[in-house]
């Protein structure tokens, strides 16, 4: 079932609810403004992956990768019932954690007609309170997901424009260690940075460091092997 967020960002693309869920080339698409594609894709990337490729074979596309910089979480008992609690999630993503996802895109992007958009967002997310069906699993369903604030939205279009993500203090050689300390994220986050970044020709290979790759700025605009 399509959450409120999502339909929420269709408008706030499209601007007008004829604008929305298209149909071009065979495709439903969520927005259509001026002969340019928008594709709203909270799941992961790789779903759309073949699409875009496709269609941009002939289009313009915009993927909206939205994330999450605060989250309120809104429980019920029951699907209408009067709410039990409510609390901030500890999860705050920046538009680092882009990274997370873009694995998975980067034999598409970049691209001459794709652009990615990342938008940092505030949401509510409605929770009911469900019987565990593993040791492990949540206690609780997603009902819903609102949009109750954009906080910034960041245009992505070429390798320059990731590599102009990365931290202005890191050295010209550094690790998945150095970026993890400079951007201030976890090692893991860093590691799929670089491989981003060098996938995409932003940052190349130097060799290792002891026991960790060595990476450094790209001096042609090449995309790696």
């Amino acid at each position: 079932m399509e959450s409120s967020l999502h339909r929420q960002l269709k408008l706030f693309y499209g601007g007008h609810v004829d604008d929305v869920e298209v149909q071009v080339d065979g495709y439903r698409i969520d927005a259509v403004v001026r002969g340019c594609l928008f594709e709203i894709q909270q799941a992961s990337l790789s779903a759309l992956r073949d699409k875009v490729r496709d269609l941009l074979e002939r289009h313009r596309v915009v993927v909206v990768k939205p994330l999450v910089s605060r989250k309120l979480l809104i429980r019920r008992d029951q699907p209408g019932g009067e709410i039990v609690s409510t609390r901030f999630s500890p999860i705050h993503e920046s538009v680092l954690h882009l990274f997370e996802d873009l694995v998975h895109f980067v034999n598409v992007f970049p691209h001459p007609r794709l652009t990615l958009e990342v938008v940092l967002t505030e949401q509510e997310e409605h929770r009911i309170t469900r019987v565990r069906r593993r040791r492990r699993g949540p206690d609780y369903r997603v009902q819903d997901r609102l949009l109750t604030q954009i906080v910034s939205t960041t245009k992505l279009k070429t390798a320059a424009d990731l590599r102009r993500l990365l931290p202005a203090s890191l050295p010209p050689s550094f690790t998945t260690g150095d970026l993890a300390s400079h951007a201030q994220i976890p090692r893991w986050l860093a590691q799929k940075m670089a491989y981003c970044l060098r996938k995409t020709g932003a940052i190349e290979l130097l060799g290792k460091q002891r026991n960790s790759l060595l990476y450094g700025i790209t001096r042609k605009g090449r995309r790696a092997a």
